[in-house]
Protein backbone atom coordinates (compact mmCIF):
# COMPACT_ATOMS: atom_id res chain seq x y z
CA UNK A 1 0.00 0.00 0.00
CA UNK A 2 2.75 2.56 0.96
CA UNK A 3 5.24 0.58 -0.74
CA UNK A 4 6.96 2.73 -3.26
CA UNK A 5 8.53 0.55 -5.63
CA UNK A 6 4.99 -0.81 -6.85
CA UNK A 7 4.51 2.92 -7.90
CA UNK A 8 7.76 3.84 -9.48
CA UNK A 9 9.74 0.61 -10.39
CA UNK A 10 11.91 2.72 -13.22
CA UNK A 11 12.96 5.59 -10.73
CA UNK A 12 15.40 5.18 -8.15
CA UNK A 13 15.28 8.59 -7.26
CA UNK A 14 11.27 8.60 -5.63
CA UNK A 15 13.30 5.86 -3.20
CA UNK A 16 16.17 7.96 -1.93
CA UNK A 17 15.04 10.22 0.96
CA UNK A 18 18.06 13.01 1.03
CA UNK A 19 18.83 14.50 4.88
CA UNK A 20 20.78 17.30 4.96
CA UNK A 21 23.42 17.20 7.22
CA UNK A 22 24.13 20.88 8.98
CA UNK A 23 27.78 20.47 8.79
CA UNK A 24 27.49 19.53 5.03
CA UNK A 25 25.71 22.97 4.77
CA UNK A 26 28.53 24.97 6.19
CA UNK A 27 31.33 23.56 4.47
CA UNK A 28 29.09 23.87 0.99
CA UNK A 29 28.52 27.54 2.20
CA UNK A 30 32.95 27.79 2.62
CA UNK A 31 33.27 26.32 -0.73
CA UNK A 32 31.34 29.33 -2.42
CA UNK A 33 32.93 32.03 -0.69
CA UNK A 34 36.23 33.25 0.60
CA UNK A 35 37.02 33.25 4.18
CA UNK A 36 38.90 35.33 6.61
CA UNK A 37 39.48 33.18 9.38
CA UNK A 38 39.40 34.23 13.37
CA UNK A 39 43.56 34.50 13.61
CA UNK A 40 43.81 36.62 10.72
CA UNK A 41 43.97 40.28 11.12
CA UNK A 42 43.92 42.63 7.51
CA UNK A 43 44.93 46.44 7.23
CA UNK A 44 43.92 47.72 4.20
CA UNK A 45 41.41 47.01 1.55
CA UNK A 46 39.69 44.17 0.24
CA UNK A 47 37.75 44.28 -2.94
CA UNK A 48 36.38 41.45 -4.74
CA UNK A 49 33.74 39.23 -6.48
CA UNK A 50 33.58 36.48 -4.42
CA UNK A 51 31.23 35.83 -1.83
CA UNK A 52 32.86 36.76 1.41
CA UNK A 53 32.81 35.33 5.63
CA UNK A 54 34.75 37.45 8.01
CA UNK A 55 35.50 36.15 11.56
CA UNK A 56 38.63 37.86 12.11
CA UNK A 57 39.90 41.22 12.33
CA UNK A 58 39.74 44.09 9.34
CA UNK A 59 40.53 47.47 9.49
CA UNK A 60 39.70 49.12 5.92
CA UNK A 61 37.26 48.72 3.43
CA UNK A 62 35.48 45.58 2.37
CA UNK A 63 33.95 45.64 -1.23
CA UNK A 64 32.31 42.73 -2.70
CA UNK A 65 29.28 44.59 -4.71
CA UNK A 66 27.50 41.98 -6.69
CA UNK A 67 28.55 39.50 -3.62
CA UNK A 68 27.45 38.77 -0.40
CA UNK A 69 29.33 39.75 3.10
CA UNK A 70 28.71 37.68 6.22
CA UNK A 71 30.39 38.91 9.31
CA UNK A 72 30.68 35.91 11.45
CA UNK A 73 30.17 36.15 15.25
CA UNK A 74 33.86 36.42 16.14
CA UNK A 75 34.58 39.03 13.33
CA UNK A 76 35.45 42.49 14.02
CA UNK A 77 35.36 44.99 11.43
CA UNK A 78 36.09 48.57 11.48
CA UNK A 79 35.78 49.78 7.82
CA UNK A 80 33.30 51.18 5.55
CA UNK A 81 31.55 47.97 3.69
CA UNK A 82 29.61 47.64 0.31
CA UNK A 83 28.01 44.28 -0.60
CA UNK A 84 24.78 42.89 -2.30
CA UNK A 85 24.25 41.69 1.11
CA UNK A 86 25.22 42.23 4.30
CA UNK A 87 24.96 39.86 6.95
CA UNK A 88 26.19 40.58 10.60
CA UNK A 89 26.58 38.22 13.42
CA UNK A 90 29.90 40.34 15.01
CA UNK A 91 30.78 43.64 15.06
CA UNK A 92 31.22 46.32 12.97
CA UNK A 93 32.53 50.30 13.15
CA UNK A 94 31.79 52.36 9.64
CA UNK A 95 29.22 52.85 7.79
CA UNK A 96 27.22 49.93 5.81
CA UNK A 97 26.26 50.17 2.04
CA UNK A 98 23.86 46.86 1.31
CA UNK A 99 22.69 47.04 -2.12
CA UNK A 100 19.76 44.39 -1.44
CA UNK A 101 19.79 44.11 2.10
CA UNK A 102 21.32 44.21 5.06
CA UNK A 103 20.30 41.82 8.43
CA UNK A 104 22.06 42.50 11.95
CA UNK A 105 21.11 39.52 14.13
CA UNK A 106 21.08 39.33 17.46
CA UNK A 107 24.20 38.72 18.35
CA UNK A 108 25.05 41.85 16.00
CA UNK A 109 26.67 45.05 16.84
CA UNK A 110 27.17 48.38 14.46
CA UNK A 111 28.49 51.77 14.89
CA UNK A 112 27.57 53.32 12.12
CA UNK A 113 25.16 54.39 9.18
CA UNK A 114 23.17 51.71 7.20
CA UNK A 115 22.03 53.13 3.19
CA UNK A 116 20.05 49.94 2.17
CA UNK A 117 16.66 49.48 0.61
CA UNK A 118 15.87 46.51 2.92
CA UNK A 119 17.31 46.80 6.93
CA UNK A 120 16.63 44.26 9.28
CA UNK A 121 17.48 44.45 13.05
CA UNK A 122 16.98 41.00 14.62
CA UNK A 123 15.83 41.25 18.25
CA UNK A 124 18.49 41.54 20.43
CA UNK A 125 20.49 43.90 18.18
CA UNK A 126 22.82 46.48 18.72
CA UNK A 127 22.83 49.43 16.67
CA UNK A 128 23.91 52.73 16.84
CA UNK A 129 23.25 55.34 13.48
CA UNK A 130 21.23 55.95 11.03
CA UNK A 131 19.56 54.20 8.77
CA UNK A 132 18.66 55.17 5.16
CA UNK A 133 16.76 52.99 3.07
CA UNK A 134 16.01 55.25 0.04
CA UNK A 135 19.06 56.23 -1.19
CA UNK A 136 18.28 57.65 -4.40
CA UNK A 137 17.11 60.47 -1.99
CA UNK A 138 20.16 61.07 -0.36
CA UNK A 139 21.29 64.19 -2.09
CA UNK A 140 17.32 66.02 -1.30
CA UNK A 141 18.38 64.82 2.33
CA UNK A 142 21.47 66.18 2.72
CA UNK A 143 20.67 69.92 2.82
CA UNK A 144 18.08 69.79 5.57
CA UNK A 145 20.34 68.49 7.98
CA UNK A 146 23.21 70.64 6.97
CA UNK A 147 20.51 73.49 7.86
CA UNK A 148 19.25 71.83 11.43
CA UNK A 149 22.73 71.82 12.57
CA UNK A 150 23.64 75.68 11.72
CA UNK A 151 20.69 77.50 10.91
CA UNK A 152 21.51 80.58 9.47
CA UNK A 153 21.24 83.99 11.41
CA UNK A 154 20.13 87.21 9.82
CA UNK A 155 23.53 89.72 9.76
CA UNK A 156 23.24 92.35 12.65
CA UNK A 157 22.99 96.13 10.60
CA UNK A 158 26.42 97.18 11.31
CA UNK A 159 28.12 94.49 9.24
CA UNK A 160 26.70 95.61 6.12
CA UNK A 161 28.65 97.87 3.74
CA UNK A 162 27.94 101.63 3.99
CA UNK A 163 27.43 102.30 0.25
CA UNK A 164 24.62 100.01 0.20
CA UNK A 165 26.38 97.12 -2.05
CA UNK A 166 26.40 93.73 -1.25
CA UNK A 167 29.81 92.61 -0.40
CA UNK A 168 29.91 90.17 -2.93
CA UNK A 169 29.33 92.57 -5.80
CA UNK A 170 32.00 94.45 -4.10
CA UNK A 171 34.70 91.98 -4.10
CA UNK A 172 34.43 92.09 -8.01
Amino acid sequence: MFDKRKDNEGDSSALSVQREDPRAAIESATKTSAVIGTKIQIEGNIIGDENLIIEGKVDGTVEVRSKDLTIGPSGQVTANVTARIVKIDGTVKGDITGLEKVTISKTGKVQGNIVAPRVTLEDGAKFKGSIDMDPGEATTHETPRTSLKSPSKPKPVGDQPSDGVSANTATK
